[in-house]
Order: C-alpha cells, then structure tokens, then sequence
C-alpha cells in the first residue's frame, strides 16, 4: 500500500517572516490608531495610514532594507498576510450586517432607494465620462478600448466601502442613529449594484461583453438574494438557536463565523464578491429570533481590535503614492478627486433632501457613502490584474479611496452633532451597547452631561 506524501509544511523563515509582518502591522496600526484618536479622527484613520507608511509609499524609500525583510514582495509570504486580511474583512463586514435595522430599512426604504440612486447614478456618469475624456491621457497603452477603461473609472467612482463605513460608524458610535443605518441600507444597494457592475466590465474586458454575460450576472445576484430569504432565513435562524443552548458564548461565535463565511463562499462560487454573501448573511444572523447578540461580544473585540485593523494596513501594503510625482498623473488625480467627491455628495444629498431629510442628515450621510476606502482598492486591483489600469490610474483610484475615507469622519461628526437622537436611536443604542457587552448603566452614567 502506497501512501500519499503530505503537501510540505509552511518554512521556518516563511512563519518568521510572516509572524514580524503580523505583529509589525498590528503594533504600529494600533499606535497610530490612538495617534488619531488623540486629533479627534476615528482609529481608522490611523490603521488605513498604516500600509501606506509601511509600504512602497514611504518605508521603503527611507529603509528599503528592512522593508525588503518585513515585508518582502513575493507572493507566497503577500498571500499569506492577504489571507488574515480577507478572514478580518469577511468578519468585519458579515458583523456590520447584524448591526442593520432591517425594521427600520424596510419602513424607509423608499428613502434609502432614493438615497441609493442619488448616489450611485451621478457619481457613475460623472465616472464614465472622465474616463472617456481621460482614456488617451492616463491610460497610455495599455488598454485600447477606451470604453471598457471609462466603466472601470466609472465603477471605481460610484461605488461605496461598507467595510470602511462599517469601521467608522463603529469607532464613532453612530451605528445606533437613524443616519448610520440609513448609509448602510443605501450603501449596501450601491455596493450590489457596483459589484454587479464590476462583473459586467471585467467580462467586457476579457470574455466580451454579450447579453448572456450581463443576464447570467443578473440571475446570479437575484438568485443569492431570494435563496437568502427563502431557505437562508429560517436555516440560520435554526442554527444560530441551536448553538445559544450552550452556555458558552463558543458555540454561537463560530456558528455566525461558518455563517457568514458561507455566505461568502457562494457569492464567490456565483462570481460575485465574497463582501456582499458575507454581509448579507450577517444581516440572517442579526435578524429577530436569530443569534444571541451578547454572546458574540468577544467576536466584535477581536475583529475591531485585531483582524480589522491587519486587513486595513494590508491593502495599504499595496500603494505606491511616489507616482503622483509625475506632473500629469498629478494633475488626472486633482481632477478625479474632485469628480468623486462631488459626484457622490450632490447624489447622495439630492436623493437626501428628496425623501424630506434634513440638510444635516443629507450631509452626514453623503460623508458617509464618499467612503470609498478598500473596495474602490479592489477594484482597482481587478483592473491593474486585467490590464485595463496602467499604474498610474492605479495610483488614482487608490488616492481616491484613501482620501475619502479619511476626510468622513470629520463631516459625519461636524454634521452629527446637529442632528438630535430619537427615542428610537436611544433604545437602538441600548441593544448594541448590550451586544458588544458594554454596561448600559456604566455608559449611561459617563455620558450624562452629554447632549443627545
């Protein structure tokens, strides 16, 4: 009887080299992270800044040597740390989903819709025509058809990070408010149609653009989302309330991980991004008469606090913002900066104001879905792996994404400020303080000189 050899096992330097990275990324994420909290910026500001300063952007320009060692660019010890990241950013996406008000979404949502719309169509011409006008200058040649580089700029415009937005409104506390809630029912629309609509260009870009190819994506992304209500929600619900009999919080924690991991499977088996199964069925695991919202406290601790932030530095690993030196690269990403981010606010606005929100809550929650952060990061990489983005264009959508995530923050709590809570959001804060394990009476007390 022959027995089959066991595949090698992970190198000692390979571990070596991959445990400094880990703990390397997570000692000067948190460092930073409390830097910017200190300025009065979300942690995320500083974790998002990691990469950037670890990366090709900066260390490696002031100590290549030790960036060559920490971080070297071969793609056994790139994919290892991409792997944690993609596990953190599942998680952190598939718990902002327990979060969602679907009560209140479904009460509002022809609000959210409009909001959506807003927010995604004006942003998406604005897109396409900036790549169309700009093909012949930023994209060189690398790509001939300037159709196909128009629809990944316009995608790359129109398109709404729920990780990053989840970040923030959790490190600002606002998941409770009826704005928080809002930008995420809107921005998960968004993020459903851009990634439909990413499919539909990466297939233009290789295989053609048919309509076949746009019809099989339309099948698949109506097909998740009725099986989730169909079959998904009773199936997780069983689940979720046969591991609560347990009392150890363990059994519930990994039944809503291999939850939302399954979730991202099938979106990824379907062609989809695995973001948009995991959020979706971290929404089944948030509904009514599902989970246990307590016992999955220690799982909000350790993906804020430790994958999160690991996933958040990674993407940054893959900058190089040294390109902007060029004169014309410089000037292309003034131009599209300003298109992105006045595109989505007036969207977002103008659907806002449409459905009677007031000027405050339009602007919170158009700082809100200008977050663009790691998804217009992936798209960009799906565009660089194709061909259809030179380094340049690369160097541009990453600013993008990097620019408006930072700049929320401060307009979400400016505009925040001025926009008085509810009894709805009070009660809303009171489960998700309850959930994350916090002391409603302790939190109640510290913040009792505070304005609602």
């Amino acid at each position: 009887m022959t027995f089959q050899a066991p595949p090698a096992s992970l190198g000692g330097h390979s571990l070596l080299v991959f445990l400094v990275a880990v703990a390397t990324l997570l000692l000067v994420a948190q460092l930073l992270a409390r830097l910017a909290e200190r300025i009065h910026l979300p942690a995320i500001v500083g974790e998002l800044a990691t990469g950037v300063i670890l990366g090709p952007s900066l260390l490696a320009h002031v100590a290549p040597g030790v960036t060559a060692w920490i971080f070297p660019r071969t793609p056994e010890q790139m994919h290892l740390l991409d792997a944690v990241g993609q596990i953190g950013i599942l998680l952190l996406v598939g718990l902002t989903g327990t979060h969602l008000d679907v009560a209140m979404v479904r009460r509002r949502k022809a609000t959210a819709a409009r909001i959506s719309l807003g927010g995604l169509l004006l942003p998406l011409a604005l897109g396409l025509g900036v790549g169309y006008l700009l093909s012949g200058w930023l994209s060189g040649d690398v790509v001939d058809d300037r159709l196909v580089f128009a629809g990944f700029m316009g995608v790359a415009l129109c398109v709404t990070a729920i990780p990053v937005i989840a970040k923030t409104l959790s490190d600002m506390r606002l998941l409770h408010r009826d704005v928080g809630q809002l930008t995420l029912a809107a921005g998960t629309i968004d993020d459903a149609v851009g990634w439909f609509l990413l499919s539909v260009v990466s297939m233009a870009a290789t295989a053609g653009l048919s309509a076949g190819n746009i019809a099989k994506a339309i099948v698949y992304l109506l097909g998740f989302v009725i099986l989730a209500v169909l079959v998904g929600r009773p199936l997780v619900r069983r689940v979720m309330r046969l591991a609560d009999r347990s009392e150890a919080p363990g059994s519930s924690i990994v039944a809503a991980v291999v939850v939302v991991l399954v979730g991202a499977v099938i979106t990824q088996a379907l062609g989809m991004e695995p973001i948009f199964g995991a959020f979706v069925a971290g929404i089944l695991v948030g509904l009514p008469k599902a989970a246990n919202q307590a016992k999955l406290a220690a799982l909000r601790t350790v993906v804020l606090s430790v994958l999160a932030p690991l996933f958040l530095a990674t993407a940054g690993l893959r900058m190089d913002l040294t390109a902007l030196v060029d004169p014309k690269v410089a000037l292309g990403a003034v131009v599209v900066l300003f298109v992105a981010i006045v595109g989505k606010f007036a969207g977002v606005y103008a659907g806002a104001r449409l459905s009677r929100l007031s000027r405050w809550e339009g602007l919170a929650i158009g700082a809100g879905m200008n977050s663009r952060g790691v998804v217009e990061v992936v798209v960009a990489l799906t565009g660089l792996r194709l061909g259809v983005l030179s380094t340049a264009t690369f160097t541009i959508v990453v600013l993008v994404a990097v620019v408006t995530s930072v700049m929320a923050p401060p307009v979400l709590r400016f505009s925040c400020a001025r926009i008085t809570q509810n009894e709805d959001e009070r009660l809303r804060k009171i489960d998700h303080d309850t959930w994350s394990g916090v002391s409603v009476a302790r939190e109640a007390s510290s913040s009792a000189g505070e304005k609602p």
